[in-house]
């Protein structure tokens, strides 16, 4: 039978790119997980260290080897580029650090031994990713294990698969389960059992099939019911039990419709949830088996049905997770920001991977090819066939589920990428890093109306903050937690107002690291998290939809990081899942309201005041005091990028400049010229945002609420900084017609 040993302890680690550098490394003792850039890739400094480093291990040959066994080492992942030595002799190379790979190591052990795994995450052009807005950690990052089995097993190497697929059909209330498992010897029988039904066959050309029948089939529901089954997989020779296989699996139907979304087991489902990042401060990507379970049991405290798992293949221990808590998953590549011609083969690669690795899970409704893959460049044949590719590998795998992008805001909705996959979802940003909110609306309206046909999500949308920075009047681009909420309470609005969405994920759950930040009193973070990246604090806007999506009763009084107001009359904002709200100030009652999910109330300050909202059982309650003067430590102070570049005080609001909207500086002819000079420049250079507005009325007519500054910022580097300026200046010289 199979032997298991868990081997995330004994290593050593340096960062060392080959052997003769290893002779003079510095070592350190480390325990598995580890990555080497859990700090530097998380402070937006100049160190973060990405290249080739080294782990080894000295073992004995184990105990469980004998003749006719056969030895495996599983790692987990390794990022992102592997190769895997044992005692002087390479066994394996693998691209891709985010998916399971294993090594044979029976030819070259020894009674003691010494194993060297080179891990790289150095850029190249060919490994994805290598542009995108999160950090990149290098290392032996998850699991290793150690796998004993006998010579006649099921299959361990191939794409790193667990041997066995499971592939349920369910109609009428009975499920026809496909089994198929895979035995490179070749001999033997199969036993398969699903829910107390057995069924053995022959191995033939290297795999057994058999299919069983289940009747009145518990069918796996979601977060209402996610029922698992077990099918277990038996190698038998002769009489014996050679090797065994064991997977959950859960039966379920879904569809989606073009007008009324996501339907599971026949019934409407509407898909409302987050997406999530692997990663936590001081630990990196290296996370334990308890960490992933306090980011579910966040997730589920907040309401979630879904999760998009972004933007590469996750641990196999958080798709078991979705599964038993009854998680819908979006699961993709990390094909992502930036087309690289020499990466073909890459995407494949990591598809298949993932498709195989993890077909399994009844959770996982779609496979994601791409995530704003246009956003560093035009539309190409290659990058075009590289998704026909990869759309028609997922179709050849998994007849049972559907493809799906993720697009860039400004991809045109006209482009051949939109009707690729079976269904798509726009990453929207309306509202933070450009335009209006309203325009979030307006796109999907234009959208659905234009192309009733296609099925549409929104896959990304958010704001940063910061939960140092407050204010009484929020405004975009300010970092501060109350914007966050205006911000969210919008898209919230926005959402639920178009039932015709398959499935919409805030961007994100969780802060995370990206290296290349340094912005909204953060280095190396992204803070569109609705929740700290320690995890230890959860955000105003949190609330906001755990009052939306949750059932679990509960009020929640927003602004307690606001604690010091210069303002006479403030607004107490209750978020809350009860229908009737109540406020007391200093222990008196002042107002009741009914509503749902967003409550504001107006209160005077004339000192300091105990805040209190109760409603039903549920209480809350907090301290804030008037101060003379803002607190200062509330306010982020803008610098360094375009958005940030002229201070408010100095901006003449009666004249035009690039904050302005495109629309109005277009009906003064002044400055139409100055403003058609920049975007000519701009399309001529590699100004995507410029060069996607050509012969694209939608996108035109978006972009025409966005002020010329947030255009410019999205081509950021197509136009210096100084012209951008000297810009600003001229338009402040045209005084706006009076109102």
């Amino acid at each position: 039978m199979r032997y298991l040993e868990n081997w995330n302890e004994g290593w050593n680690f340096a960062k060392a790119a080959n052997l003769e550098e290893a002779r003079t490394a510095k070592w350190e003792a480390v325990s598995l997980p580890h990555t080497w850039n859990n700090v530097d890739g998380q402070d937006g400094g100049n160190d973060y260290y990405r290249g080739r480093c080294l782990y080894e291990k000295t073992f004995e040959k184990p105990k469980a080897f004998g003749e006719g066994k056969q030895v495996y080492l599983e790692f987990q992942a390794a990022a992102m580029i592997a190769d895997v030595l044992v005692n002087g002799k390479k066994l394996a190379h693998h691209e891709g650090g985010y998916s399971t790979f294993r090594v044979n190591l029976t030819d070259v052990l020894e009674e003691t031994n010494r194993i060297q795994v080179f891990v790289d995450n150095a850029a190249n052009d060919f490994v994805y990713p290598q542009m995108a807005d999160f950090t990149f950690y290098g290392g032996l990052y998850r699991d290793v294990t150690l796998i004993v089995v006998p010579e006649d097993h099921f299959e361990l190497e191939k794409d790193g698969t667990p041997g066995m697929k499971v592939t349920p059909q369910v109609e009428e209330g009975r499920a026809e389960i496909a089994l198929e498992a895979w035995v490179p010897g070749g001999r033997g029988q199969v036993r398969f059992t699903v829910d107390g039904m057995s069924k053995t066959a022959e191995v033939k050309d290297g795999s057994a099939k058999v299919s069983l029948t289940i009747e009145n089939v518990h069918l796996w529901d979601g977060v209402n019911d996610p029922f698992l089954y077990t099918a277990k997989a038996e190698l038998l020779i002769g009489e014996d039990i050679a090797d065994e296989i064991v997977l959950p699996f859960g039966c379920r139907t879904f569809a989606i419709d073009k007008e009324k979304g996501f339907f599971l087991n026949g019934k409407p489902y509407p898909l409302r949830g987050v997406s999530r990042h692997q990663d936590r401060v001081d630990v990196g990507n290296a996370l334990t088996e308890a960490m992933h379970r306090e980011d579910m049991a966040i997730i589920k405290e907040i309401g979630a049905n879904t999760i998009r798992l972004a933007h590469y293949q996750h641990a196999q221990y958080f798709y078991d997770l979705c599964d038993r808590e009854g998680m819908i998953v979006w699961a993709e590549i990390p094909y992502i920001t930036k087309h690289m011609e020499k990466g073909r083969q890459n995407t494949l690669d990591q598809m298949r991977e993932l498709i195989v690795q993890n077909y399994h899970h009844p959770s996982i409704v779609c496979w994601g090819l791409s995530n704003e893959i246009t956003a560093s460049g035009t539309v190409t044949e290659d990058l075009i066939e590289n998704h026909r590719l990869l759309n028609d590998l997922c179709h050849r795998m998994d007849s049972t589920r559907l493809t799906t992008m993720a697009h860039v805001f400004m991809l045109e909705t006209e482009s051949p990428l939109i009707d690729l996959p079976d269904i798509g979802s726009y990453n929207l940003y309306f509202g933070w890093y450009l335009g209006e909110l309203s325009q979030n609306d307006e796109f999907f309206d234009e959208f659905h109306e234009t192309y009733p046909e296609r099925v549409i999500g929104l896959s990304e949308y958010g704001a940063d903050a910061n939960p140092q920075f407050q204010a009484s009047e929020p405004e975009r681009g300010d970092y501060t937690e109350s914007y966050q909420c205006l911000y969210h309470e919008h898209l919230l609005a926005c959402i639920e107002a178009r039932p015709y969405l398959w499935a919409t994920h805030v961007w994100n759950m969780f802060d995370f690291a990206a290296d290349g930040r340094d912005e909204g009193g953060a280095h190396g973070r992204n803070q569109k998290g609705l929740v700290t990246m320690d995890r230890k604090l959860k955000k105003d806007a949190f609330y906001l939809y755990k009052a939306a999506w949750s059932r679990e009763p509960f009020v929640h009084l927003c602004g307690r990081r606001y604690a010091e107001r210069a303002e006479a009359q403030t607004e107490i904002k209750v978020y809350s899942n009860q229908p009737k709200v109540s406020l007391y100030v200093d222990g008196k009652l002042t107002e009741t309201q009914e509503g749902r999910t967003v409550f504001r109330f107006q209160t005077v300050l004339s000192g300091e005041h105990l805040i209190e909202a109760k409603a039903g059982a549920c209480t809350d309650s907090m301290r804030i005091r008037r101060v003379p003067e803002p607190n200062k430590a509330y306010q982020f102070l803008k610098e360094g990028d375009v958005v940030n570049w002229f201070d408010r005080d100095t901006y003449k609001k009666d004249f035009y400049g690039i904050k302005d909207r495109l629309k109005d500086l277009q009906a003064n002819p002044d400055a139409a010229k100055l403003t058609d000079e920049i975007m000519a420049k701009a399309r001529a250079s590699r100004g995507d945002v410029a060069k996607s507005t050509q012969g694209n009325e939608n996108l035109r007519k978006m972009m025409g609420g966005m002020s010329l500054e947030s255009v410019l910022k999205q081509v950021k580097g197509a136009v210096p900084a100084e012209e951008i300026q000297e810009l600003n200046r001229k338009l402040q010289s045209i005084r706006k017609p009076e109102a």
